[in-house]
């Protein structure tokens, strides 16, 4: 872990805006230019350097906020998309996106500017996690952020899913390693063993004095700068396996386990822990002792690197031949981390127009569809582009937003319900044909958890004569993380390889749909419909949306009593003998 004093150079001072452009309190910058000292041989910066610039941005971000020193706790995975060159231009804005109780999440924004073009293009975004720490020891309770412009209330809102994840990383690479199915993969693996590379042949293993210039006020290390100091040893170690300079595109969620102080001795090592055609991940340890104590673990982090020719495309990578015992359980979990690495860049990093619809589900990638799932429906919500359509006897409204030759429709009204009970009600979807005609069947496949479940729903054909429709849907339920969240219903399709399309049907599919329940007081909610219409959905709303049917209003309306008569939940009684 590590914090951060007050580091006025090279930030811009929050007066200096134009007064009247909205600027986030909590919102810092730094720019920097990048000097010879601070490039690699090959005249680029070095991923270390600009680590602990992320860093140090970072953390004066959430001290910002919180008013006290803050430690860094994590760092979700970060995507090097282009290298930086000696003399251009380094941007860095960090802003706190979402406090809990003494822990909040800072985005990062990196991005590079040519001087002498005017060029700028973005380089990475990062997603950190600082803990606020007072000197007198006392417990901190952050003040919630509240986000103003559009932007600001989509990440706040996708803050607490991305917490979500992170909670349940250490569950995912574990459930996956014990997957039949994954072990088989790996022993169908084919490896040349005659060009192998023996790994111990890339082991690197470094030193480091912690000395006052390479900590804080608190006289901890500076987490950027144990990063630097971890990114030296790992791109030795990738030198080692290709004789080149390697080039890092990737870093693996990693988390700081413990502090480490001035005098300390920090033990840097790292291992290629396996190769994938044109790519290596670098397996890299930190740990500290002073005097006679025992090593303590510090951190581990993952770290992908590529080897470009003359022409930026990636070299072929050797294969390595791992130790017996931990060599071979590191390269077992280096093919984990890859495929949770490409489900989480597919899934989640991409928009939704690239993600095709009906991914295929399975438990490995699980987590991911689910936040993709909330995350596309509260982007939705969150458009500042609504437009009203009609309005029936003023209590169902139907809007509407059209771009990207897609069209999206909201359909809202407030009823005497507890949100809470609309939520467990509208949550069931097994229970939706008693109020929705275009539900003719929904039947559970998986119950995931108690947040998520897969469903088979079929629909009526929308033509005489016509199929039947059928939807194999993703349901994920989040209810409120803080007072003024929404109660969330999110659905989108996914493919089931045991349940191909069925003979007779055709096989639909939902972009993203779903609900969201506010709590406008105790007993009233405001209760919102979203979808985004695909293809298959688009028939039985056509009409509506120009206006030409009410049978909308009559859906809603019987939503609407759906909930009155189940208000108050019915007690299951059972008999005893």
């Amino acid at each position: 872990m590590a914090s951060k004093s007050s580091l006025t150079d090279n930030l811009h001072d929050l007066h200096l805006e134009d007064e009247g452009q909205h600027r986030n309190r909590s919102e810092v910058k730094m720019s920097q230019i990048v000097l010879p000292c601070h490039a690699n041989h090959c005249g680029e910066l070095s991923i270390g350097q600009l680590l602990k610039w992320m860093d140090c941005t970072a953390c004066l971000s959430a001290e910002r906020h919180a008013g006290c020193p803050c430690v860094t706790a994590s760092v979700d995975d970060i995507y090097f998309e282009h290298t930086i060159g000696v003399g251009q231009v380094v941007n860095i804005k960090a802003k706190v996106n979402r406090a809990f109780n003494s822990s909040m999440e800072v985005g990062i924004e990196v991005s590079c500017e040519d001087l002498y073009s005017g060029r700028h293009w973005r380089v990475c975004q990062a997603f950190a996690t600082f803990v606020a720490r007072r000197t007198d020891g006392n417990k901190v309770q952050l003040k919630q952020v509240v986000p103003c412009t559009h932007k600001e209330q989509v990440e706040h809102s996708l803050a607490a899913e991305r917490r979500r994840m992170r909670l349940v990383h250490h569950d995912i690479m574990q459930d996956l390693l014990n997957n039949k199915t994954f072990q088989r993969s790996i022993s169908d693996e084919n490896r040349d063993e005659d060009e192998a590379v023996p790994t111990e042949r890339t082991r690197v293993e470094s030193v480091e004095l912690v000395l006052p210039p390479h900590a804080n006020h608190q006289v901890n290390t500076f987490g950027g700068q144990i990063m630097a100091w971890m990114e030296n040893v790992a791109t030795i170690a990738a030198s080692r396996l290709c004789n080149a300079h390697p080039t890092m595109r990737t870093i693996d969620m990693f988390y700081f386990r413990g502090p480490s102080q001035v005098g300390d001795r920090l033990v840097l090592k790292a291992i290629v822990n396996n190769t994938f055609k044109n790519s290596m991940e670098v397996g890299v340890c930190a740990e500290a002792y002073h005097g006679e104590e025992p090593l303590r673990h510090i951190n581990s982090a993952f770290m992908t690197f590529e080897v470009l020719d003359e022409k930026g495309r990636p070299r072929p990578l050797p294969p390595i031949k791992p130790e017996p015992q931990e060599g071979q359980r590191r390269y077992q979990e280096a093919l984990a981390r890859k495929k949770i690495r490409l489900d989480r860049k597919y899934i989640i990093s991409c928009k939704q127009t690239e993600v095709p619809l009906s991914v295929p589900w399975d438990p490995s990638n699980q987590v991911y569809l689910s936040f993709n799932n909330v995350s596309a429906l509260k982007m939705l919500a969150a458009k500042n582009n609504w437009e009203l359509s009609s309005k029936k006897s003023h209590q169902v409204s139907l809007y509407t937003v059209e771009e990207s030759q897609s069209l999206c429709f909201r359909v809202e009204f407030e009823m005497e319900i507890p949100a809470q009970r609309a939520f467990t009600l509208l949550s069931d979807l097994n229970r939706r044909q008693e109020w929705d005609q275009h539900y003719t069947l929904c039947e559970l496949l998986i119950k995931v958890d108690e947040d998520d479940s897969i469903y088979r729903v079929v629909t009526p054909s929308v033509s005489e004569g016509g199929k039947v429709q059928e939807f194999i849907l993703l349901a994920s339920r989040r209810p409120p993380c803080d007072s003024g969240d929404p109660y969330v219903i999110a659905l989108r399709s996914v493919a089931l390889p045991t349940h191909p399309p069925t003979e007779g049907f055709n096989r639909g599919e939902v972009v993203c749909a779903g609900f969201t329940i506010y709590e406008v007081s105790k007993s009233v909610s405001k209760i919102s419909y979203y979808n985004q219409a695909s293809p298959e959905v688009m028939p039985y709303i056509s009409t509506d949306i120009a206006g030409l049917s009410s049978s909308f209003y009559s859906i809603f309306c019987a939503c609407s009593q759906y909930l009155l008569d189940n208000i108050v939940s019915t007690p299951t009684f059972t008999s005893s003998t």
